[in-house]
């Protein structure tokens, strides 16, 4: 075991997280007035991913439908993550495939005006890129979190927010803190006085 190795971790998590301060804001501030208009008229979130992406999906929307932090009451947040039952996956995998999971509950869950958050390291899951084509046709805004490249849900998402590394870890790390300032931004907007 290394101490340099934990601290040239840590300070390359510190690193992604200042390069993403400096060109992503512009994005976070969009998604969050996209969230704010959908749920001002009656809309909810819907949020999907793979792997650690699905942790991140279910993280976002706990902390839309419970709260980030009791010091600041307010009413719950509609947001379903579509990664959390599981004989609906399966169901799904087994009879369409695996790409289509989380189409399947856009298209039974989402309508139009709702957003669609969909978080993937590469861009390139085939299923978040079946849910992004699926929001499209039915009119739901849909915002991609993803690392440098965009893969190919970029092209679908209304808004892209590529956080500026190739490096899982650090994507990830990055899109839960993207995540949880853009709950405490659309609070903001929606229950302060």
């Amino acid at each position: 075991m290394n101490l340099d190795r934990v601290r040239e971790y840590l300070l390359e998590t510190s690193r992604t997280a200042a390069r993403t301060a400096d060109s992503c804001g512009a994005e976070i501030l969009g998604a969050t007035a996209a969230i704010v208009e959908s749920l001002r008229a009656g809309g909810k979130i819907l949020l999907c991913g793979n792997g650690g992406s699905a942790g991140d999906a279910q993280h976002l929307a706990t902390e839309f439908v419970s709260t980030l932090t009791l010091d600041r009451p307010r009413d719950a947040i509609p947001a379903i993550a579509l990664t959390t039952d599981t004989s609906l996956l399966t169901a799904v995998a087994n009879d369409y495939g695996f790409e289509h999971v989380f189409a399947r509950q856009v298209e039974a869950l989402g309508r139009e005006g709702d957003v669609l958050i969909g978080i993937s390291t590469s861009g390139t899951s085939a299923n978040v890129v079946k849910a992004f084509e699926r929001a499209r046709a039915g009119g739901l805004r849909t915002i991609a979190l993803t690392g440098a490249s965009g893969g190919a849900i970029g092209p679908l998402a209304d808004i892209e927010i590529n956080v500026p590394s190739s490096e899982t870890s650090h994507i990830q790390e990055a899109h839960i803190a993207i995540g949880q300032l853009i709950a405490f931004l659309v609070e903001d907007e929606l229950f302060t006085a």
